[in-house]
């Protein structure tokens, strides 16, 4: 077995070597047209232990390194990654059907997070806090933890490990990678990538990046190893739950970015035309496919009727097809089984009285490929499926009277993750950004649900599973804290004023 040529293509172009295949490995198919373009290799547990204890022995002297210094080899990464932009975005459209754009938009968070990382090795600030204790004083320290593992997903198979190892590494932590096995060739050529600038920038520890292939039983023996000190897992929340009780046991940390049943609410005032324009990115873009991806709207009974008119006639006509097509807006779903999922959901709604608005698979790509049109089901209440992520293009809508009503209706679910008002009422948009608005880790105004810059710390609560990666504090999540009492002084002065002489 060897690669498809389009994959040789690419990875000349990078001017990265790829590995031998094993013709026993797992495949990796193309949801573009269901070819197959490589069967990888899974690593054994042998091997996994191995890399693991390569790179903890690594984290020993990667910590010594200072921190600007670090920052360095993440500033030579990211203009790599910016230098060969075009090739890496055409390869996550042909593993994971991601349309050019947002391909290409996924390599440029690569960059900006990078970005990000190089300022903050300069800005891994502890604090000075005043003593109640004379001639002594008190620090807040950040040091490294060690092995970081990162498990990653499929519909972000660069940018989600970009946001973590960017700030793992300036951080003075190794990074342990295993990707999802549905996108192993982004994980390769990105790993490649990192590597080579830890040549270029003098600094190839060995051991610093490892990348760990196979299924749920590889992440499960990373998770499992003690030297592995934190476990950033994102994809679904089944998943996430399983990694969390793992960790637990041990007491290790766990950063989850998990899903999203991400709802919006448009408001009397909304602008209808913003709101069509930013509800159909949020609920199509990436084939629906994304944590953040608008799945209930919740619209005011006064425009519900114009809205839902105007979001059909945009539906009826977006362009679905081959990703790698100049115009093509949506392209396919990952898999069968996710289009299984997606009619299941479809058809339940139809059973509990729901109207249904497209929903049916294309004859794009041939028999072994899943693209659809992105579907608009109504309900009167918010009822069923709509309470469940179902990781397609289904945008479920439902009409409202009470604003505080249609915020009870956002915090309903049982994720947390993203949400949104449109409104142009600022007691409504101060009401959702408030205490007693969305419970939601992101509450945005007048956007969709989808986007988020690198700046702002990602994440959400409940089932998202509570952790934050990328942009303010979120670097926190990979340096342990220490308190430092230090006496400069030569008495021995106790706290709380207690007296203990001998």
């Amino acid at each position: 077995m060897s690669y498809c040529t389009e994959i040789q293509v690419i990875f000349k172009s990078l001017n990265l070597a790829l590995p031998h295949l094993n013709a026993q490995g797992f495949e990796v198919k193309s949801p573009v047209d269901g070819r197959l373009l490589a069967k990888v290799t899974a690593h054994t547990e042998a091997q996994i232990g191995a890399e693991i204890l390569l790179s903890n022995q690594a984290s020993l002297a990667w910590r010594k390194v200072p921190a600007p210094k670090r920052g360095e080899l993440v500033r030579v990464f990211g203009e790599l990654v910016r230098h060969h932009k075009e090739p890496l975005g055409q390869l996550i459209s042909h593993e994971t059907g991601k349309i050019l754009q947002e391909g290409w938009g996924e390599v440029q968070e690569v960059v900006d997070i990078c970005e990000f990382a190089v300022g903050l090795s300069r800005q891994l600030y502890g604090l000075s806090i005043a003593s109640e204790r004379p001639d002594h004083k008190l620090l807040e320290t950040w040091h490294p933890l060690g092995v970081v593992g990162i498990i990653s997903a499929f519909n972000f198979p660069m940018a989600v490990f970009a946001w973590n190892a960017a700030l793992a590494l300036v951080c003075g932590n190794t990074l342990v990678w295993k990707p999802s096995e549905k996108a192993p060739l982004s994980a390769l050529a990105l790993t490649g990538l990192l590597l080579k600038a830890a040549e270029q920038s003098g600094m190839a520890i060995e051991g610093l990046v490892s990348l760990i292939q196979g299924d749920k039983a590889v992440g499960k023996t990373m998770v499992a190893n003690p030297h592995v000190k934190l476990v950033s897992a994102t994809g679904s929340s089944a998943m996430g739950r399983q990694v969390a009780m793992a960790c637990a046991t041990t007491f290790k940390k766990s950063l989850l970015e998990l899903g999203g049943n991400n709802a919006a609410i448009v408001c009397p005032s909304a602008n209808l035309e913003l709101v069509t324009r930013g509800v159909v990115f949020a609920a199509a873009g990436t084939a629906g496919q994304r944590c953040t991806t608008l799945r209930r709207l919740i619209v005011h009974r006064s425009v519900y009727q114009q809205l839902i008119s105007s979001l059909q006639k945009v539906f009826e006509k977006l362009p679905v097809g081959n990703p790698l097509t100049t115009g093509t807006l949506v392209g396919p779903l990952i898999d069968q089984t996710a289009f299984h999922n997606m009619q299941a959901s479809i058809e339940e709604a139809k059973e509990l009285g729901g109207k249904v608005h497209f929903g049916n698979r294309c004859d794009v790509g041939g028999p072994n490929a899943y693209y659809v049109r992105p579907a608009i089901v109504e309900f009167e209440s918010q009822i069923g499926p709509m309470l469940r992520e179902t990781f397609a293009p289904i945008l479920y809508v439902v009409p409202y009277d009470n604003f505080d009503d249609a915020i009870a209706m956002n915090n309903a679910a049982s994720h947390g993750l993203s949400s949104s008002v449109f409104t142009q009422d600022l007691r409504e948009a101060e009401i959702f950004t408030s205490s007693i608005g969305s419970d939601c880790g992101i509450a945005n105004v007048n956007i969709g649900t989808s986007g988020a810059e690198i700046g702002g710390a990602f994440g959400g609560e409940k089932e998202t599973g509570g952790g934050r990666e990328s942009g303010s504090d979120a670097w926190k999540a990979y340096m342990r804290r220490a308190t430092n009492t230090v006496n400069y002084g030569n008495s021995l002065p106790l706290a709380q004023g207690i007296q203990f002489d001998v």
